[in-house]
Order: C-alpha cells, then structure tokens, then sequence
C-alpha cells in the first residue's frame, strides 16, 4: 500500500473558534509571518506534504467572535518559501472575483520563489456578501459560478504553457536570451474572458502549481473530476467519505484522467490527550468557551434562517430549505444539516459539534486513537491522506508531529523523509505537458 499524505490546513490561532480565549493562546499570531514560519517548520520536520491557508474576499462573520482579517496568502506564502525547503505551500483564490492573467502569474511567481512547491486551492466563492466588495448586488448563481471556473482554469493553463520550457536559452554569444518560436500568445476568446498573452513569467517548475479542489457539490465533483489534483472535503462518516472516495476516482476516470493522480484528502480536528478522557475533557473545554450568540448567528447565515428561528435548546426547524434552494455552499449545508438530523442534535450540541472544524470530523481521543482513526480510514478506501486541522495551535500541532505521526512511520504509513523537492513530488503527480510543445508528454515532477 502507497504511504498516506498529510497537509497542515492552518486558521490563526487554531480551527476550535475558541482556541484564541485560551491562556497560551497569540490572538495577534494570525498577522504575523513568525508565527506562520515557526508553524510551518514544525510540519516541514515532521515531512508533511503541504501546509494550506484558506481565504475569503469578504470580511467573514462578526469580528467579534475570534481574529478577524486574514493576510493575502500569496504574499504570506512567499515568506513562507524562504523559511522552509522542501514543504509545499497550497493557497486559496477565487475564479469568481480574480481574472485568469493576474493569477496565472501570481501562482507562477510563487512556484519559481519557492522552487516548485506551489499548489493552489480553486474556489468559486459563495455569498452576497463578497458580491457586494466587487460591485454585485448578489452571488452569481452556483452553476454560473463554475462555469466561469471551468473557463478560468483551461485560460490559466494556457498561460502557464505560453513558454516552453527551452525558451530561455540565454545565448550571450549570439545576444538572445529567449527564444520567440517558443513564446506563445494565447489568443483565448471565450464566453467570459478574453485573454491575448502570453504570460510575463516564464514556465515554473512544476509548470503548473499542484491544482486543488474543495467542493463537494455535483458541480464542485464535476469540476474537481476534471482539474482537481487534490481534493479537500468535509466528511462526518466512514461510509459517506468511502462513498465520495469513489465517487470522486470514478469521475476522474470518466474524464480519462488517472483517477491516483487525484488525491483525496477529508479534513481532520484531532484534540489529543494522554488519556481518552483528557482529551474529551480538553474538547468540552473547548466547547464551554464558545459565544453561543456568536455561533447561532453564523449557524443561521448558513442555513438561510433567521436566529430567531433556532432555539439553543430544541433540533434545527423542520422547515429549512433545501439544498436545491442554497446558492452558496451547497455541500457544506447539507453536511450541517444531515449531521443535526442524523444525530437529533440541539441547536446548542451542533454549534458545539461545529465549533472544532466548521463541518470536519473531530476526533479527541489519545495519539494512538488519532493514528488508529488515521489507518482505518485510510485503509478502507475514504482517503488518500488528510487534511489535518489542529483544534489549537501551536500545541495541537505540536502534540501531532511528535506523537501521532511517529506511530504512523512505525506502522509503514507515512514518510521518514522527503524524496523529491517539489509538491509534485510529495503527491507523486507528473509534471503537466506544455500543449505548445509538439509532441510532448508528462514529465517527472521534477524539473
């Protein structure tokens, strides 16, 4: 059996919404790029895969309820690149709110800054809220939304192919340093963009950086079946994340696509303790310190109700939209809502349940327990790895470099070090062919 991946999903002072009250807790740390590299080191030692920053263009929920604003991902990324080596770096973006030039050469420039360790999260960007910082009374619709993606991602990779990867042949001898046979415009016209190029960064080392996926929406699934190299997701059960697992192989093999170039990896709050019951115990703590004020409003948002309509104390209305009626993440809604049905969870127990990871599994449970969930979930066929979100940071991750991931070296399921040098590399992808180069074939990931 091939060796699981691990990425570092990373959120300010920890995913728990209440990880900023605690007494070792930095409430500034998210503003500062020590913070980050000390993070990112502690992954990069423990030879995780990638370490990943999630982004919004909108200002998300009350500022009161936990650290508010986020620092651009690429720019903090690009830090990042200098005081790491060898750990990948995912970022989010929008193909809602961005044009294809400006981030094809954002992501290029950030896999040439960090010499190939680029992956990008391609995100469609639901809510009002952002519509409205970019001159939109409301949303564009979901299936709007990816069909502009689908657009998107074919004119970006036309950018990132423009150079060849002999362009450059820096021939002072002859006094030309790039050949133009091998720089291409791209000419794309399309029904949302209409790009001349070519791109003004040459062809980076992964050529593309590693591409990535969150939805889990039929359109989210479709897309991902065609781009997606990796997808994040949220799954509450064994048997719904063995069923997406395959679902999403299958697709990717529809489109002609080796279905083990898509890694599929399910997002994990591990609370670890030396005992099952001091972890349990850290976790109601955790619980107790959040606002529930706060989080019920964020729970209506999500659920199109007012907060009115959820009583702490009772089960969610009866009465709630469907999933066909949501604009906006569609998934992630119907996770929430059939979480709450299927447990008979009160509003209170649910806004608990999702105070951890907005959705995720969460899990407290001792080092061995964490890793024993880790294999059987790995094994079964629901993952080719996870997404791993620490309740808190830094110790939560402390606490999974130092306990969990050695039981997994020792069961034969992770890596004891690093073989390549770029995200490609980790995730055992190929190098993408330029389809401006006669004849070309995927290469190693590896320039």
């Amino acid at each position: 059996m091939t060796e699981l991946h691990l990425n570092l999903f990373l959120h300010d002072t920890g995913h728990h919404e209440a990880s900023w009250r605690l007494p070792g807790s930095d409430p500034h740390g998210h503003l500062s790029t020590a913070y980050h590299e000390r993070l990112a080191r502690i992954a990069e030692a423990a030879k995780f895969d990638s370490v990943f920053l999630a982004d919004s263009p909108v200002l998300w929920g009350r500022v009161g309820r936990r650290p508010s604003g986020k620092l651009e991902p690429t720019v903090l990324l690009t830090a990042l690149a200098r005081a790491t080596s060898r750990i990948g770096l995912i970022a989010t973006a929008s193909t809602t709110y961005n044009d294809p030039f400006n981030l094809a050469r954002r992501f290029a420039s950030l896999d040439h800054v960090s010499g190939g360790r680029a992956g990008w999260n391609i995100v469609t960007t639901a809510g009002d809220d952002a519509a409205r910082n970019f001159g939109l009374e409301a949303q564009p619709a979901h299936f709007d939304r990816y069909e502009r993606a689908d657009e998107f991602l074919h004119v970006a990779k036309k950018l990132w192919d423009s150079w060849e990867d002999d362009a450059i042949v820096a021939d002072k001898e002859r006094g030309v340093h790039a050949e133009d046979s091998r720089v291409h415009p791209i000419d794309h016209e399309g029904r949302h963009f209409r790009v001349r190029g070519p791109l003004n960064v040459p062809r980076s080392p992964q050529a593309y950086p590693v591409l990535v996926q969150a939805g889990s929406s039929e359109d989210g699934k479709g897309f991902a079946a065609k781009h997606a190299e990796a997808v994040f997701t949220a799954q509450q059960t064994l048997a719904e994340a063995k069923a997406f697992y395959a679902d999403i192989k299958d697709r990717a093999r529809a489109e002609g696509r080796d279905p083990d170039h898509v890694k599929v990896l399910p997002g994990l709050v591990p609370v670890i303790g030396a005992t099952e019951a001091e972890a349990k115990a850290f976790d109601a703590e955790l619980d107790r310190l959040i606002v529930p004020e706060y989080a019920r409003e964020q729970l209506a948002r999500t659920l199109r109700v007012a907060p009115t309509d959820l009583h702490l104390d009772r089960p969610l209305p009866a009465d709630l939209p469907t999933e066909d009626e949501i604009e906006g993440a569609k998934s992630r809604y119907t996770l929430i809502v059939e979480l709450a049905r299927r447990e008979d969870l009160t509003v209170r127990a649910l806004i608990g349940r999702l105070g951890g990871g907005r959705g995720h599994k969460t899990f407290a449970g001792t080092a061995e327990q964490v890793a024993d969930t880790i294999e059987h979930w790995f094994r079964e066929g629901a993952a080719d790895g996870f997404n791993i979100m620490p309740a808190v940071l830094p110790s939560g991750l402390e606490r999974f470099a130092t306990e969990v991931v050695p039981i997994l070296r020792q069961r034969g399921l992770f890596r004891t070090d690093y073989t390549g040098t770029t995200l490609r590399d980790h995730y055992g992808l190929p190098r993408p062919a330029n389809q401006f180069t006669p004849n070309n074939q995927s290469t190693s990931a590896t320039v």
